[in-house]
């Protein structure tokens, strides 16, 4: 992992402080709540429906176990509401239909799709309270929020990865240092966000995002990188566009900076929805393409290419995320573990699919899955941080990634270990074998704590996950990307699902539409692209049975090992579309919510 220089950690504490001051004065009412709101934003603190959210930042996905552990205190001992409020909050979720709604959870952390965690019931006058806790270990909220450079975004498997042309961790670091508080862009037309990977297969869903870098080597050997730029989902889910085939290496800033630049002067400020880049570049096309390039050559020219990276900074920053030593990378058994007879077949299934292979053919890298009936898809407790802080120390040399796919993932497992760290997460319910398959699905906080969302995405998740808990079938069916967002902002990812659900308001009430056919670029789901809407949408408890609908097409469709995106793009939308249509109620349940109350999910929820 990067280990921090003195100077970083004096700029986090700094940025605490500076914090403190901030919340200070405005609960005192010398600050005015329009003027401390863009300050507490990128700071990592919204006010979402009931209470304030907070965002930590963990770039590139990798944390430590002494970071899970604060982060586990914070879910123990600050994510928590007052009474009145919980109250209140329950009363008005109740409200909504005609059926008492799950109770809302706290003491929580929630991973998301973009490698953070957040905190849904943190009170306000807490909250610099916990960001001094998060510095004492190098962790923050800066520009998780806001209209400036996101927290930077790698693949989940970086500097591990069999497949990787290079490491892109040293390459995201430098990123992260040069776009901090960076002058010229905080305040852009809109967020912007930055996903790098070094693999040869698109573990970062790169085309889905504001600038998109993939290493790669030329016909000279030379490193260097493909550009895309313009991608997004929201209303106008866009593609990127590819902007070089090849950027030197040392070159990433420099152009970054150009691809910025022309965005700051010409991006939409008038229209919220129409701000991002890829509106500009779907807008613009070729011609902002142009402009990017006359931009880039004026820096270079005039300029002195100020950012250019120097072999001997590249080295710096590498330095840091040399391999640990194998002999530190567990404290491993004294005597051999052995798995029972009578456990080899649920053994063989995780090793099948939440064991993957390491460039080092002594290592294996290892998934636990936040997949689990009775809570929502990356919710973990603070027990199941520390927990999951102790997996990593023992069996990983002190290291985990937060997943793209709200998991956690150990990047330095010993082969021989595998068994005794199988049957130490079994023990915690985090060893549940369905790593890519259906049930390991992707779900924003949803309706239940977003301001934003139309509808909830939790109880969706609740019910599909019930639905679906038989291992045999769950591996019959095979690879599934199944994403769920609450609304249009696609925090769930829901277009670039196999099979996508989208949370939408009608008349008040929450109803759903379905997509199929989108993928995020891995090699099982192929080229990055937005699925296609089935029909109209549905209302909150027909989704389950869609959902069966369409499987069961699947069944029916496929040819021996053909994966259900593979029957999709096969035989069409048609035969899809029409079994989904065919999977509605005659007569639509009031509001919402025998879907909420689904059983399993009220009293797992009520015993955690």
């Amino acid at each position: 992992m990067y280990q921090y220089t003195d100077f970083d950690r004096q700029f986090i504490r700094q940025r605490a402080a500076q914090y403190r001051d901030q919340l200070e004065r405005n609960l005192r009412g010398e600050l005015a709540d329009d003027a401390f709101r863009p300050l507490r934003l990128q700071n990592g603190w919204y006010i979402q429906r009931y209470a304030p959210m907070l965002r930590v930042a963990v770039p590139y996905g990798e944390i430590s176990s002494t970071q899970l552990r604060v982060l586990a205190r914070v879910a123990d001992e600050f994510d928590h509401p007052d009474t009145d409020l919980l109250a209140q909050a329950q009363e008005t979720q109740n409200a909504l239909g005609t059926h008492a709604a799950p109770p809302l959870r706290y003491g929580y952390g929630h991973f998301t799709t973009r490698t953070n965690v957040q905190f849904n019931w943190i009170p306000l006058h807490k909250s610099a309270d916990v960001m001094d806790l998060l510095a004492s270990v190098n962790l923050h909220g800066i520009q998780t929020s806001g209209n400036c450079i996101r927290n930077v975004n790698s693949d989940a498997l970086a500097g591990v990865a069999p497949d990787e042309v290079a490491d892109p961790r040293p390459f995201c670091e430098l990123l992260r240092q040069w776009s901090t508080l960076h002058p010229e862009f905080a305040f852009l037309p809109r967020k912007f966000k930055i996903s790098v990977t070094g693999g040869a297969e698109d573990r970062a869903a790169l085309y889905w995002y504001d600038a998109g870098f993939q290493l790669r080597r030329n016909e000279a050997g030379e490193l260097g990188f493909r550009v895309s730029a313009g991608g997004g989902m929201g209303r106008t889910p866009t593609i990127a566009t590819v902007m070089r085939e090849f950027l030197p290496w040392n070159q990433m800033l420099n152009y970054l900076e150009a691809i910025l630049r022309v965005y700051n002067a010409y991006g939409r400020r008038d229209n919220v929805w129409k701000a991002r880049l890829k509106i500009l570049v779907k807008a613009e096309g070729q011609r902002y393409i142009d402009a990017v390039e006359a931009e880039y050559a004026g820096i270079l020219k005039l300029d002195g290419a100020p950012h250019t990276i120097t072999q001997a900074e590249l080295d710096r920053v590498s330095a840091s995320f040399v391999a640990p030593a194998r002999t530190n990378t567990a404290q491993a058994a004294t005597e051999t573990v052995a798995i029972d007879a009578s456990q080899q077949a649920e053994y063989a299934r995780w090793l099948q699919r939440n064991v993957l292979a390491h460039r080092d053919p002594a290592l294996r890298c290892v998934q636990l899955s936040f997949k689990r009936l009775g809570y929502a898809p990356g919710d973990a407790t603070g027990a199941q941080l520390a927990a999951a802080a102790d997996l990593a120390e023992r069996f990983s040399a002190g290291e985990a990634r937060v997943t793209h796919e709200q998991n956690l993932l150990l990047p330095w497992v010993r082969e021989a270990d595998l068994p005794a760290l199988w049957l130490a997460a079994k023990a915690l319910g985090l060893a549940k074998p369905n790593i890519g398959l259906m049930t390991d699905m992707i779900a924003c906080p949803g309706g239940d704590y977003c301001a934003l969302a139309n509808a909830r995405s939790i109880p969706v998740a609740a019910a599909i996950t019930e639905r679906y808990q038989d291992l045999d079938e769950l591996f019959d069916l095979g690879e599934i990307d199944l994403h769920i967002s609450g609304c249009i902002n696609s925090c769930g990812h829901h277009h670039s699902g196999h099979i996508g659900i989208l949370g939408v308001d009608k008349d008040g009430k929450e109803w759903y539409q379905v997509s199929l056919g989108g993928a995020d670029g891995t090699t099982h789901s192929g080229a990055a692209q937005p699925g296609k809407i089935v029909g109209p949408s549905f209302g909150a408890i027909e989704v389950p049975g869609v959902v069966e609908a369409l499987l069961d097409t699947y069944r029916s469709l496929r040819t021996p090992g053909e994966a259900f995106i593979q029957t999709l793009r096969r035989v069409g939308h048609d035969p899809f579309k029409a079994a989904a249509n065919a999977a509605r109620l005659p007569v639509h349940e009031d509001a919402e919510h025998v879907l909420a109350h689904a059983p399993g999910y009220a009293r797992d929820v009520q015993e955690a």
